[in-house]
């Protein structure tokens, strides 16, 4: 395979090359890449923005992670926390550190993920920035949305009584990373290895290649239904849980046995000998989004694709509860992931 020094192309060379097959799609972008800033033009949307900093050792380890995975979940990362606003992804600008052991070709493989993502979400890459890193590879992304007035759905909004629902299922990515790391120890540089992740192509697919739900936000504007909070769920469901209760002054109660959970992620589990519940209440990088709506609307979410209802919203002072399956209940605790708490 052809390698290709980046610093023959130099800093504006290697822009160029990687951005130059891009197109923009949005009649709001009006000026991308190339200038000193994106240009977007909006009429009544309200504009969303949001940023991701991904750091090599800390968010993705390049081991297992290949560079057009990488790409594509660095960008699905930034659409989750817009759709997570009931708003719609429209720009990225992607900026990255990277070091002399990084060729063109394998940043040109993170931009086709990147690419791939976008072209997926409609959305379009309309600026960043490179420089050189001593640290390994960083990868700062800022996604702009749009969002209609009056229906844009913030954390602050649930009310006692409202139902607590999730999209797809939980705690599959995170076994498919505990299944990653155990094949890296495993591996030891050994020349000829073989992983096994045979019948476990699930819970790889969730750790390396997520989605943010669109389809959940459609559905939800096909209905008409506009959720009095919602969040995505990217540090595990207990502590968004928590910062949902937190910011809207109210408790909460979820049912251990609503919990949506796969059979890979529960067969995966129980060989590393680690408690189900736990993994989907704590696992992180899930991606799915956590939202509650009145209590009337309770036949209309059960019957969408996708969305199970897990639990309701308390009054405060109930704190934060789960009723495991033989009706105890229990402080919901929520130990997620918190890259920060981790390095302290």
């Amino acid at each position: 395979m052809q390698r290709t020094e980046i610093a023959s192309l130099g800093e504006f060379g290697l822009i160029d090359h990687l951005t130059k097959t891009i197109e923009l799609k949005n009649s709001s972008s009006q000026k991308g890449v190339g200038d000193d800033a994106a240009v977007l033009s909006y009429g009544d949307k309200k504009t969303l923005v949001t940023t991701d900093l991904l750091l090599e050792g800390i968010h993705f380890d390049l081991t297992y992670v290949p560079m057009k995975h990488l790409g594509y979940k660095s960008a699905i990362v930034n659409f989750s926390d817009i759709y997570a606003m009931n708003g719609q992804p429209k720009q990225i600008t992607v900026s990255l550190g990277i070091s002399k052991r990084f060729s063109v070709e394998d940043l040109e493989a993170f931009y086709d993920g990147l690419q791939l993502a976008c072209d997926h979400h409609g959305v379009d890459i309309v600026g960043g920035d490179t420089s050189s890193s001593l640290t390994g590879l960083t990868i700062s992304i800022t996604c702009l949305g749009e969002g209609d007035e009056g229906k844009i759905v913030y954390r602050n909004g649930a009310k006692e009584t409202d139902l607590i629902c999730v999209s797809g299922d939980l705690g599959a990515a995170f076994m498919g990373l505990q299944l990653l790391e155990r094949e890296k120890a495993v591996y030891g540089g050994e020349k000829d290895f073989q992983p096994d992740f045979s019948g476990k192509e699930y819970l790889l697919e969730r750790q390396l290649k997520p989605e943010a739900r669109k389809d959940i936000i459609d559905l939800l504007a096909k209905d008409g239904i506009v959720p009095t909070s919602m969040i995505d769920i990217s540090d595990g469901l207990s502590s968004e849980l928590k910062h949902v209760c937190k910011q809207s002054g109210v408790g909460c109660c979820v049912f251990e046995e609503r919990l949506p959970i796969d059979y890979q992620t529960a067969m995966m589990a129980e060989q590393f000998n680690m408690n189900v519940t736990t993994v989907a209440l704590n696992g992180g990088e899930d991606y799915e989004l956590l939202f509650t709506v009145p209590l009337h609307l309770h036949d209309k979410v059960s019957q969408m694709k996708g969305v199970h209802v897990v639990g309701h919203i308390a009054r405060e002072s109930l704190g934060l509860m789960l009723e495991t399956r033989d009706g105890t209940e229990i402080e919901l605790k929520a130990q997620g992931w918190d890259s920060i708490e981790k390095e302290a």
